[in-house]
């Protein structure tokens, strides 16, 4: 079965499984991380493509966490523990210092009227908020599982961590280079595990955006979490990290105790969406060294452009630039208007046509695989990173019960299959078939 809104790209297999944060593809073996408890994880067996199976999922206890990310180095799985739905349920562990805020204000009590305006909420919404707020959360961190057996992973290791949790992150087979809040800081940093020993896990040193460590008296320039990591990725004795509105970083960890800022770029303002991955290329590309950038779609006011993927000539730290974009922009998609309230503006159920994430590995042929949300998959050639050309594409229907769909996280692995996870719901396998 074939999307009729393809270009060289074939589905060889479909999977109807919940939707997902992240997938990793290894040796035959997809996993994924789901978005909405009590999903977990699941562990898929794809090594006949065009029938997939699911060896075990981990379900979890409760609905107040997701585990929406999944890396794998040899025979571990390491899980994110996040609070799901964190913006929403935030208000309500920001309740009491809201309410202390309106009081000194106002010189009384904020009625539930003036506390639920503040909040942007509705009366309705207050009693579960402060619920949320009595309860608190204490199970944000990541878990180590031992996947030696595919069909029976097993804990070994759960290391917390603080506020709302862990969100992305990455790992090899020494460290976990993890995106987390953090007592005493405002917004998520860098916070850098030794893991060699799952069973004795080490913090062995801590990055972030000056002003995020209020603890030790800084004072953040921003309001609230506007800038704060959202991941990194090593490459080689470097961690690139994309830290949302406040652009992107490159960290030498050479000694991965002493982490220290080695360049930075930031383009917001102007451009009104936040910077969700960098990736530093390992090879030059026409002479050139390249790191790769994109931003995360995000409701918006509809006179700004959909976010997009930059190309970052980086051969001078000091002077970053751009050298080239690359931008959806095709109103014939069924899709492309899906995000749209009646009255025309950006709705908050549906991403729309701007870009998400890409693989993140870039083989030597130079192809580069996004996630673009209603504009599904777009493959794009980067061997000329002046002018990135797409060379193919794959818009998925969208799930039953679902407007529209959410193409959120896609991997490839050595023999070209691409394995493309919707936010929703679904999971295809592709193929190119030029």
């Amino acid at each position: 079965m074939s999307s009729p809104y393809a270009k060289n790209i074939r589905r060889v297999g479909h999977l109807d499984i919940p939707g997902g944060g992240q997938l990793v593809v290894r040796d035959g073996i997809a996993f994924i991380g789901h978005i909405a408890p009590p999903y977990g994880t699941s562990i898929v067996d794809v090594r006949d493509p065009k029938n997939p199976k699911i060896l075990s999922q981990i379900m979890l206890p409760d609905m107040y966490s997701h585990s929406h990310k999944v890396r794998v180095t040899g025979d571990l799985m390491i899980v994110n523990s996040e609070m799901y739905n964190r913006h929403y349920l935030r208000k309500g562990l920001e309740m009491a210092q809201t309410i202390a805020t309106l009081e000194a204000a106002l010189g009384r009590g904020p009625t539930d009227a003036e506390l639920a305006a503040t909040l942007s909420v509705t009366e309705a919404e207050l009693p579960g908020l402060r619920a949320v707020g009595q309860r608190g959360y204490q199970d944000g961190g990541f878990r180590i599982f031992d996947i030696s057996d595919l069909t029976k992973p097993r804990e070994i290791a759960f290391q917390k961590t603080g506020g709302i949790g862990v969100h992305r992150f990455d790992c090899d087979d020494s460290y976990a280079y993890i995106s987390s809040e953090m007592p005493g800081f405002q917004g998520n940093i860098l916070v850098n595990y030794d893991i060699r020993d799952p069973t004795r896990i080490e913090n062995v040193s801590k990055w972030w955006i000056p002003g995020q460590n209020i603890a030790a008296g800084e004072t953040p320039t921003w309001n609230g979490v506007r800038k704060r990591l959202h991941h990194g990725l090593r490459s080689g004795n470097e961690i690139w990290a994309a830290c949302w509105y406040g652009g992107a970083y490159a960290i030498d960890v050479s000694d991965i105790r002493a982490p220290k800022t080695i360049a930075h770029h930031d383009y917001h303002p102007p451009f009104p969406e936040p910077t969700h991955t960098i990736m530093r290329v390992p090879h030059a590309i026409a002479g050139r060294q390249i790191a790769l950038c994109v931003d995360e779609e995000h409701p918006h006011d509809v006179s700004q452009p959909h976010a997009f993927l930059w190309i970052l000539d980086v051969s001078d730290y000091k002077n970053i630039k751009p050298i080239s974009t690359f931008h959806v922009v095709n109103p014939d998609l069924p899709w492309a208007r899906a995000h749209l309230e009646p009255d025309g503006s950006y709705g908050h159920d549906v991403y729309g046509p701007g870009s998400h994430q890409f693989q993140e590995r870039l083989r030597r042929d130079n192809i580069l695989y996004c996630t673009w949300f209603t504009a599904g998959l777009r493959v794009i050639d980067l061997n000329d990173p002046t002018k990135p050309k797409e060379i193919g594409h794959y818009v998925p229907e969208p799930a039953k019960g679902y407007r529209a769909p959410q193409s959120n996280d896609v991997d490839v692995d050595d023999a070209g299959l691409i394995y493309l996870l919707d936010r929703d719901n679904g999971f295809d396998i592709l193929e190119m078939t030029v």
